[in-house]
């Protein structure tokens, strides 16, 4: 590992990144090889998720095709220094600020959605002039082997490189000094990454996740609702970080809501949607047991069952919740969704308050007020008026969690800002050399002085 980083702290520092030109040319490589490598990389999420080819392009494939689009649109524009006013008390000089790239970067990706969490931060990190580690999930081996072949025939390893294998491989990734740190999974190893980066005071992205509430009101429109929420919790078999993990509904409209989420999930999934080919299947046996032991203390209203044979268990929606539901201790990252409802929107304020702060939260009304009160009262890492999710898909809003969901983001911009040191450069003139700022001080100096910084 720390040949392996040596090596590529040798090829950045001969700046050979930096070209606008070098970094085009890696982005347009990779565009070609994800098209021509497609087939490679659904049959590969076929083996580790049972992940459909549709659902592999809308939220795998496409999204990273989508960010590729926008970085090769904007290079040169998000790599130009930006000009900035100089005080009148500087005179005579100019400012800059000019964007840099941090050097070697590890990204960490997890396993729910192998090939976007892995080239996303990817794109952004060659975009921003950075040589990369990239360390893919042991938990979904037949794609990480797919993204380790890919890339190994696109790039020298002195650029880009794959590293395998389980928690022995990223402890000691972890152990060298790298410029940056992009990590996406759970908050436990978040913690880990954290604290193995402050030894050497690396800078660091954590992408986590929480209990992402899921509101609706009583002027919802609660078939489109339920509907939106539904595809929330199917997609990827609710294996998602920013899945809608408990819903709170209104006292008022919660039977409307149940007969409408039952019917949306008949309209995607048939009536059998354990037999489902299309529906993604739990990860592995470990995972589908604790999703099991979930269900245990509550009462479904929808689903229930599971198949642990093919590692499926249906969307499910569960009644007779409480802040103390073994559902409400930790995040689901399954299709099932646990129920409460409320009466006054102060309750639904206080419970979501109460929580650490949620990588994403989601809000279903009609209501202009409800949705101010919404955006300014609720902190979360970002969300949906009237949908679940799909904000993924928008490169234009920077997607990043808060508090125990993570810090710092990324997408489109945001994630060459992340990748990117803004280096301050001020250039004096020579002309002309004001002498109050020099000793001696005096009285008519401090009057200058003063006259200016103010």
């Amino acid at each position: 590992m720390q040949q392996l980083v040596e090596k590529q702290r040798q090829f950045f520092l001969t700046h050979t990144t930096r070209d606008i030109r070098y970094r085009r040319e890696a982005l347009l490589k990779l565009r070609t090889a994800i098209r021509k490598w497609e087939p490679r990389i659904c049959n590969a999420l076929v083996a580790d998720l049972g992940k459909c080819a549709t659902e592999t392009y809308m939220t795998e494939i496409g999204m990273v095709l989508a960010g590729l689009r926008d970085a090769l649109s904007n290079l040169r524009k998000w790599n130009r220094p930006k000009r900035v006013s100089a005080p009148l008390a500087q005179f005579p000089s100019r400012c800059r600020v000019v964007p840099e790239p941090y050097g070697v970067s590890l990204i960490i990706s997890p396993w729910n959605y192998p090939v976007l969490l892995c080239l996303d931060p990817l794109v952004a990190a060659l975009a921003a002039g950075n040589c990369c580690v990239v360390k893919p999930s042991s938990m979904s081996p037949a794609t990480s082997a797919v993204l380790a072949e890919m890339l190994s025939s696109l790039f020298p390893p002195a650029y880009v490189s794959v590293v395998l294998g389980g928690r022995e491989s990223i402890g000691a990734l972890l152990e060298q000094k790298f410029d940056y740190i992009f990590f996406t999974g759970s908050p436990k190893v978040g913690h880990i990454v954290m604290e193995a980066a402050s030894r050497h005071l690396t800078p660091v992205t954590l992408e986590l996740g929480g209990k992402s509430p899921c509101i609706v009101d009583d002027t919802a429109n609660i078939r489109v609702a339920a509907r939106r929420i539904a595809f929330g919790k199917i997609l990827n078999a609710g294996q998602t970080c920013v899945a809608p993990d408990y819903l709170m509904i209104h006292a008022s409209r919660k039977e409307e809501f149940v007969e409408e989420y039952r019917t949306a999930v008949q309209e995607m999934l048939g009536d059998t949607p354990l037999q489902n080919k299309d529906f993604t299947h739990i990860i592995n046996a470990r995972h589908f047991e604790r999703l099991c032991g979930l269900m245990r203390d509550a009462h479904p209203v929808i689903g229930g069952g599971s198949d642990a044979e093919t590692l499926r268990i249906e969307p499910t929606l569960l009644d007779d919740i409480t802040p103390n539901s073994a559902s409400m201790q930790e995040e689901i990252f399954g299709p099932i969704l646990p129920m409460m409802t409320w009466e006054k929107w102060s309750d639904v304020e206080s419970f979501v308050l109460s929580r650490p702060r949620p990588l994403a939260s989601y809000l279903f009304t009609t209501d202009a007020a409800a949705e101010k009160r919404f955006v300014d009262n609720l902190s979360f890492g970002g969300g949906c008026v009237n949908d679940t999710i799909i904000h993924l898909a928008v490169h234009g809003l920077p997607f990043g969690g808060i508090g125990d969901s993570g810090m710092g983001s990324y997408h489109g911009k945001a994630g060459f800002d992340t990748f990117t040191h803004y280096k301050s450069v001020l250039t004096k003139g020579n002309w002309l050399d004001l002498p109050f700022r020099y000793h001696p001080y005096s009285k008519l100096k401090n009057r200058i002085l003063r006259l200016f910084l103010r």
